[in-house]
């Protein structure tokens, strides 16, 4: 998958293909709020540069993480899907997203929401996984 590891460690594997920060928001992108296309990852608040956007997304794609094809509405377009290696980061980023919110008071989450995701973390991974709504299963 990777031409040359620094070690033959896992969490430096996972690094070396999931080190920044980008790549993580556009999984969570696709994942959490169901985007799927180029311009729909441009408009995330955390304001990504198109030139780092087309670098991420065609990362992605090279390790296996998304699948890019032609949209079924604009064939002129393109759409980004999650295959199962991206899919399999989704408990990762749950419990990153619940490490936040339980670290940082200033997050616009509900008040509750670790009790919630701690007693329903797998009725939530499957929801996400089947694309079952998305950012609101996750609100609490």
């Amino acid at each position: 998958m990777i031409e040359s590891l620094r070690s033959r460690c896992p969490i430096n594997f996972a690094l070396e293909l999931l080190g920044d920060k980008w790549t993580l928001l556009i999984i969570r992108d696709l994942i959490f709020k169901g985007k799927s296309s180029f311009l729909e990852f441009r408009k995330s608040d955390e304001k990504i540069a198109t030139n780092i956007l087309s670098d991420r997304l065609r990362k992605l794609e090279q390790h296996g993480f998304i699948k890019k094809s032609v949209s079924a509405q604009n064939k002129s377009k393109f759409e980004y899907s999650l295959q199962p290696i991206g899919q399999d980061l989704l408990p990762v980023l749950l419990e990153l997203f619940a490490w936040g919110v339980k670290h940082n008071p200033e997050l616009d989450f509900p008040k509750g929401f670790l009790e919630h995701f701690q007693n329903n973390k797998e009725q939530m991974i499957v929801l996400l996984t089947e694309g079952a709504g998305h950012e609101e299963n996750i609100q609490g």
